[in-house]
């Protein structure tokens, strides 16, 4: 009679969430996206946006909410009707990074929200001052080791890319370098390039458009393939570092609990605007790679968060370097 009666209310949650999925969606959808407009996740964010709401034939409007390396739009997130309506836009830095930076994080990047699906992603590249020694990275160690207490590396700030790819990497040489944050890329690039800082690990969304402008030079791709705007950029790997292999994401997130047949739609949504010619030109211009294949799963997303939880989250604490 208990398994009847469970059974029966099973069926009807199943047939409620397919009929909610079925109209899904009907009035307009928002875009959280956890840092200032104009940055290259804004960018992205905001192109991949504007061509899911053509499939979708609803509106989605993008609410930047920066602040606290991104907690604050994703804690807005948290509060929101697990509906499918709000929708975040997470990052390496806000899902893997913020656990190790933050030693109170206001949400859990694994119980708290579902992927929809990655959204890009980006090559990290090591890249140094012109008139820096070394060009290639096994020359980059060797200098370094020699000269490790008078360099210095810049970033965009704790917890920014930038500086989580720098830490990893430095982690990996056996290096300890002084590290410079800067409120920003551009201020921290803006130095590099005028030589007040010695190199940056950047991903090539902010860093591929000086190194191909001759304002910076680049010393390695920090990841097992090289930037497919920079072919010659030798790797990591390639200089005998395979375990050096980091690459930025974004991914689409949206509440625990929303319905699985509304986080479907919104996923093929999502595949949609992907495969917009508009959105491939736009974005590979800029070094952003689209995910393909079996990168739409929002199971990849799941993979990468697992992977960085595991292994970059320990190195990240080993610095203790905190944000709040």
């Amino acid at each position: 009679m208990i398994s009847r009666m469970l059974a029966t209310l099973l069926a009807v949650g199943l047939n409620i969430s397919a009929a909610t999925a079925q109209g899904f969606p009907e009035k307009q959808l928002t875009l959280i996206v956890p840092f200032p407009a104009g940055g290259p996740s804004d960018a992205l964010g905001r192109a991949v946006a504007q061509a899911m709401a053509a499939h979708l034939k609803q509106s989605i409007v993008v609410e930047n909410i920066g602040g606290a390396s991104g907690t604050i739009g994703l804690t807005k997130l948290l509060k929101a009707p697990a509906d499918g309506y709000s929708l975040g836009f997470g990052t390496i830095g806000t899902h893997v990074a913020n656990v190790a930076l933050f030693k109170r994080l206001p949400y859990d990047p694994v119980a708290d929200f579902e992927p929809v699906g990655l959204a890009g992603m980006a090559s990290t590249l090591l890249v140094a001052k012109l008139g820096f020694p070394a060009s290639n990275l096994q020359d980059f160690v060797t200098y370094a080791r020699a000269n490790r207490e008078k360099l210095t590396y810049g970033s965009a700030g704790v917890g920014s890319i930038s500086h989580y790819a720098c830490v990893l990497l430095l982690s990996n040489l056996k290096l300890n370098i002084t590290h410079v944050p800067y409120r920003g890329v551009a201020p921290a690039m803006n130095d590099l390039m005028g030589g007040h800082v010695d190199f940056m690990c950047d991903q090539t969304t902010t860093a591929l458009p000086q190194v191909l402008g001759g304002t910076i030079k680049a010393i390695a791709a920090l990841s097992d393939q090289p930037p497919p705007q920079a072919p010659q950029v030798s790797t990591a790997a390639a200089a005998g570092y395979p375990g050096v292999n980091l690459r930025s994401w974004n991914a689409i997130f949206v509440r625990k609990g929303t319905p699985a047949p509304v986080r479907q739609k919104l996923n093929d949504a999502l595949r949609a605007a992907l495969a917009d010619p508009d959105v491939t030109r736009q974005m590979t211009a800029v070094g952003v790679e689209l995910p393909r294949g079996a990168d739409l799963e929002p199971g990849a997303v799941s993979a990468l968060i697992a992977q960085g939880l595991e292994h970059d989250v320990p190195v990240l604490r080993a610095k203790g370097e905190y944000l709040d």
